[in-house]
């Protein structure tokens, strides 16, 4: 039994360094997306449905991305939760990965009311404009992304923007910013559907931070390493 445990602990998956660069893809994608998206669809939810007409290619290619980002999303879930390791606080570690679960869900839900929408528009494309099954599928995804996808995004930032407070896993100057961001998504898409692309650059920007942390700390392994093998030797010498 006691020889079993060992070869069970270093059976325990680790989780890739090169994995931090989820949350970089997630970022370069849902910007990709958005983007194509404020600039084809009016904000105004009574427009009379030209878009779909001059801008189907450009939206179908946004939701298409829209799947692979959310597979890159959740990888930065797991980065995110690998990070903080043992000091995970039970509370703050279900809102925030509760609340990142909820983001993702409800942008996949936007996208494919949005893709059922274009191919409902491909049938009849004179027809759907005018009919209420239009109306309610454009109100329906303005809301649930706009209104509770993003700020369920605020929410995952600031209860892990918490959680960094008390663990002190990152530098301030990241807090100060998860929070500020945060702060955006709960109430800056009142203003301007713009900011939410304040989402998608904050993971981009914590990806890169972790990457570089995760690059000093196999640098100092490495330097540890060699400083263990030297110590041996030179004692060796000595005697």
């Amino acid at each position: 039994m006691t020889e079993q445990a060992p070869s069970l602990i270093n059976r325990r998956l680790r989780t890739p360094r090169t994995a931090a660069g989820a949350g970089i893809v997630f970022s370069i994608l849902m910007i990709a997306s958005l983007v194509l998206i404020r600039i084809s669809v009016p904000e105004n939810l009574n427009d009379s449905g030209d878009w779909l007409k001059d801008y189907a290619g450009r939206i179908s290619l946004a939701i298409g991305l829209i799947p692979f980002a959310g597979i890159a999303f959740l990888w930065f879930l797991g980065v995110i939760r690998d990070r903080l390791g043992e000091f995970e606080d039970r509370f703050f570690s279900t809102v925030f990965f509760g609340s990142g679960l909820l983001f993702i869900g409800m942008t996949f839900v936007s996208g494919a009311v949005a893709a059922s929408l274009l191919s409902f528009y491909a049938l009849e494309p004179e027809l759907l404009p005018q009919t209420p099954t239009y109306a309610f599928n454009r109100i329906f995804m303005f809301q649930i992304i706009n209104v509770y996808g993003y700020r369920m995004a605020g929410v995952f930032m600031m209860s892990l923007g918490t959680i960094w407070v008390h663990t002190k896993t990152m530098p301030r100057i990241l807090v100060f910013l998860t929070y500020g961001l945060a702060l955006v998504q709960l109430f800056g898409l009142n203003l301007s559907l713009w900011f939410s692309l304040a989402f998608p650059s904050w993971v981009f920007v914590i990806s890169v931070a972790i990457l570089i942390f995760n690059f000093r700390q196999k640098k100092d392994q490495k330097q540890q390493a060699v400083n263990d093998e030297v110590v041996p030797a030179e004692k060796t010498l000595i005697d």
